[in-house]
């Protein structure tokens, strides 16, 4: 047995995370060096007075006390390190290395023991879990519960909240409460926050929106207690960075803001931000417990003993006296309302937003506070929902976007002002420096700035134009809206000294122009059919073949289909698809084999029957004749349609009456009209008969 044991890639538990890194046993000390961070712990021998050899996670571990009341735990040996351990351990410190079982059968009744700064809770004699009740930040009681809540390791993937525990009442008359008992044994070694002293004020029932509910606020020297019907909180006032006090938009109402870090958290939920609301009629008489020695000593004469007022004010002014922070209000923003906030909306809950001196500050769900300095870009975007609305868009340094939306178009240009003022960076400044304050042209579209949105329609409207064929649209672009412009074009339009030769000599040149856009739209038609590809005839079905071959589930179903209706009377037809498939995927590999092997032949039977089927050329002479009947059915069909049309033609209709009856009482220039629609109606019956004359003799050459 040498001086030293040494052993690598042990792991030492902190805070709920395991450290890997080295520990030396030595004759004077043991020492263990951390690879994480480099710390070195170091535990003189003669302070040792407890070793335990667990069965834990990561294999094999020792729990190391001192005579102190400090604990150390290591992690990660091997079974075989047992003897050697043990044996150093009995030549060199004089302790015992004992084994201790632990247990893991998943009880939850057990024996709470406060053994010094741990907690442990025993099953029959075996510990469950050990508690250290350092890492407890809160200490809550109720009936018959105690919950412990704990301090967080930023360092942990997954961290324990906290744990609750029952505690049955006592059956003996004993005066002390079993539940206080054991919230006093915890808050005796824990790390917890102890009202000492009376609290200097206590306001009563004060609306929260963050936590939401109603709390009573009191106020000690160090920290602020919130109480309420649920959930207890204590703020150290070292935690709280920033106070706001803003009037709400209605005038009526006040909030006052406390900005959190680290913050306060209910289980998963963090709150970075205590937000209270107050009426501005709401007053209130407020006498400090404290002598006016005190008061004048401590606060110089930011307080006094007695004080009355609105009940925001009261709390304000006591929080900003204990805080030691300036209160924010905000500056000289003032929206299109006359408010010094914004109406908004942000990831989908409708809020205000403050623009404030150096940042802004969004109440309420969630609260949102940016300052100028973190703050990279802004940028002012189209509302998704509606024009009369827009978003505004800011950019962190980090990366982080926040978008307000559905913010009113009427606040645009206040807005602007604002963020142009404080020189922030805005994304699209050359386009809303050119429409500032100008609500009517707000709606522009930006150049500099890409429009996804905008692009997207572009592309739709370009696709619907060449569908139409419309070669007036297509001589247009989508241009942005003009005010100055398009009043130009409606003086030029509406000009009351435009002489009557003019707009006629228009008119000619018009029709010119017209008909030679009609001549060529045709032409682009004629050309389109030309080129369009030939209609890919549809495949006949051949039904003299052979009959394809079930798979081997289907050839099961059909012999088990009666035995499922015997099983299951009523059953409907899906429901006996569904009960086969859950019975063909039970069935065993033994039993589909035998199917399958069904299958299989019955595919060679059907193989063998196809290629006699096709030697014997049965295929092509269906083939022949189907085509036949399909080319005599279009034939007959054209003749009729070539039939109908000049029936049209010679005037057996009501059209040809109502036509002959308008041309006697309508003017020349609807006649003409008339005659050309006559027309064109011959030659298309012309070109439909030429086409059926022709058709029966392609049908007979495909026949011979």
């Amino acid at each position: 047995m040498g001086d030293t044991l040494e052993f690598n890639e042990i792991y030492q538990e902190v805070k709920g995370s395991w450290n890997d890194g080295r520990l030396r046993f030595s004759k004077q000390n043991v020492v263990y060096k951390s690879s994480k961070t480099g710390k070195v712990d170091s535990i003189p021998a003669g302070e040792l007075n407890l070793a335990q050899w667990r069965r834990v996670c990561l294999g094999h571990g020792i729990k190391l006390g001192t005579s102190a009341g400090h604990v150390y735990k290591y992690d990660g040996f091997r079974d075989t390190d047992f003897e050697k351990i043990s044996e150093f351990f009995k030549a060199n410190y004089k302790v015992e290395l004992t084994e201790k079982d632990m247990c893991v059968k998943g009880w939850n009744w057990g024996t709470a023991k406060f053994s010094g700064p741990l907690l442990s809770f025993d099953v029959n004699d075996n510990t469950a879990f050990e508690i250290p009740l350092s890492n407890v930040s809160q200490c809550a009681t109720g009936k018959n519960e105690v919950t412990l809540e704990f301090h967080q390791n930023d360092d942990t993937e997954v961290s324990l909240m906290e744990v609750r525990f029952y505690v049955p009442p006592s059956q003996s008359d004993e005066r002390q409460d079993p539940v206080e008992a054991f919230a006093q044994s915890v808050l005796s070694k824990a790390d917890v926050i102890q009202a000492t002293g009376d609290a200097v004020c206590i306001f009563k029932e004060l609306q929260c929106l963050t936590p939401r509910g109603r709390y009573d606020i009191r106020i000690y020297p160090t920290f602020l207690h919130l109480h309420g019907k649920t959930f207890d909180y204590k703020i150290p006032y070292t935690t709280v960075l920033r106070l706001f006090l803003l009037p709400h938009k209605d005038q009526r109402q006040m909030f006052f803001v406390i900005s959190l870090d680290p913050p306060i958290k209910q289980g998963q939920t963090r709150y970075h931000f205590l937000i209270l609301l107050f009426s501005k009629e709401e007053d209130i008489n407020l006498t400090l417990n404290m002598s006016e020695e005190d008061v004048e000593r401590r606060f110089e004469g930011k307080l006094s003993k007695n004080m009355s007022g609105s009940l925001y004010e009261m709390v304000s002014r006591v929080m900003k006296a204990l805080v030691n922070r300036k209160i924010t209000v905000p500056g000289n923003f003032q929206g299109h309302s006359g408010a010094q906030c914004i109406t908004c909306s942000y990831k989908a809950s409708s809020g205000l937003l403050y623009p404030l001196e150096r940042g802004f500050i969004y109440v309420h769900k969630p609260p949102v506070h940016l300052r100028f300095e973190e703050i990279s870009c802004v940028n002012f975007a189209r509302g998704t929902t509606t024009t009369r609305s827009f978003d505004f868009e800011i950019e962190t340094k980090q990366g982080n976007q926040y978008t307000f939306s559905s913010i009113e178009r009427e606040e645009y240009g206040k807005l602007f002002d604002f963020v142009n003022a404080k020189k922030l960076n805005i994304k699209n400044r050359g386009f809303k420096e050119g429409m500032k304050g100008k609500i009517d042209e707000y709606s522009d579209s930006d150049d500099d700035q890409h429009d996804a949105y905008l692009e997207r329609m572009k592309a739709e409207g370009k696709i619907r134009e060449e569908g139409n064929d419309s070669d007036e649209s297509d001589a247009e672009s989508d241009e942005s809206f003009n005010p100055g412009e398009e009043d130009d074009d409606i003086a030029e339009e509406y000009d009351s000294n435009a002489s009557a030769s003019d707009s006629s000599d228009d008119g000619d040149d018009s029709d010119d122009e017209s008909s030679k856009k009609k001549k060529a739209k045709k032409a682009k038609v004629v050309k389109e059919k030309k080129e369009r590809k030939p209609r890919k005839e549809k495949k006949q079905k051949d039904t003299g073949g052979p009959k394809r071959p079930m798979s081997a589930y289907m050839l099961w179903l059909n012999s088990s289909r009666e035995r499922i209706k015997a099983e299951n009377p009523g059953i409907s037809i899906t429901e006996i698809s569904k009960k086969a498939g859950e019975m063909w995927r039970q069935l065993g590999k033994e039993e589909k084999e035998e199917w399958e092997a069904k299958a299989g032949e019955a595919k060679r039977q059907y193989d063998k029957a196809k290629k006699e089927y096709k030697e014997s050329g049965g295929s092509t002479s269906v083939s022949k004749k189907e085509s036949k009947k399909s080319g005599g059915k279009k034939e007959e069909k054209k003749r009729k349609s070539a039939g109908g049309d000049k029936d049209k033609e010679r005037g057996g209709g009501n059209d040809s009456f109502k036509s002959r009856e308008f041309i006697e009482t309508s003017e020349e220039s609807s006649s003409d009209s008339d005659h050309k629609s006559k027309s064109k109606r011959k030659k298309e019956s012309d070109e439909e008969e030429e086409e059926a004359v022709s058709t029966p003799a392609s049908s007979e050459e495909d026949s011979d």
